[in-house]
């Protein structure tokens, strides 16, 4: 009778397509890279030209008329973007965002009215992770990237996404709990809506940080790749 070996050469694939050796190399480039971009800046990084609005236009007559509508807002209050696809349109640095992004594709959404999400505006802000499930809890629409150190609204025109994110510092500085965040948001864009005054819906109503907020946690994995490793020569030996 034969018998077939579990032992695998350092070349030789695992289960999940890549061998014990393509894994660590893995983890070896991902941490220079950490090191390299340590004490500059990192993240993603504006694009500084210009894309040719003919090309701009192409792209947006294309899109269903919300997404049109949107993307207009933005063409005309900051000009040509930055960047250019079929999906999408990017600004970076324009006005009071770290970047903004028009979308084609729409999301559905029902608060405070049934619209579609179809603008993304982004800002540098640090959310406690105590207060991270109040913010969420406000709204879907808000985004919180940690690790990024950013936080993102995402709806139908800017003067929602300003109302937004002016929600989520007053939930993070402890002025409003994520209910009356909500009923603050609902009367003021209401207020909007029939030219009312609703000065949170015309600008940010805080200073946007401008120091470092991103959140790169703690490192780990070192003690469990040795217990791994172990475990590892264990499983060779035994069989």
């Amino acid at each position: 009778m034969s018998t077939q070996s579990n032992d695998l050469s350092p070349g030789e694939h695992e289960p999940g397509g890549k061998s014990a050796a393509d894994r660590l190399k893995t983890v070896a480039v991902a941490a220079m890279s950490d090191t390299k971009t340590a004490g500059r800046d990192a993240g993603i990084q504006p694009t500084r030209g210009l894309v040719d609005m003919a090309m701009v236009e192409r792209i947006v007559a294309e899109w269903p008329k919300m997404a049109q509508k949107s993307a207009r807002e933005i063409l005309g209050k900051y000009g040509a973007p930055n960047e250019a696809v079929e999906s999408r349109l990017i600004w970076y640095e324009n006005g009071p965002w770290k970047r903004t992004i028009c979308y084609r594709d729409e999301i559905p959404h029902h608060f405070p009215n049934p619209h579609s999400d179809t603008l993304e505006c982004v800002i540098d802000y640090q959310v406690p992770l105590e207060k991270v499930s109040e913010v969420l809890k406000f709204d879907g629409s808000v985004v919180v990237e940690r690790t990024a150190g950013e936080v993102s609204s995402r709806c139908d025109m800017e003067a929602a996404n300003f109302l937004a994110l002016n929600m989520v510092h007053e939930i993070v500085t402890g002025n409003m709990t994520a209910e009356q965040a909500r009923d603050f948001l609902t009367e003021t864009a209401a207020a909007y809506v029939v030219s009312r005054s609703a000065p949170h819906a015309e600008r940010l109503m805080f200073d946007v940080p401008t120091g470092e907020t991103s959140e790169k946690d703690h490192t780990t994995i070192a003690g469990a790749v040795v217990r791994q490793a172990a475990g590892k020569i264990k499983d060779v030996v035994v069989g």
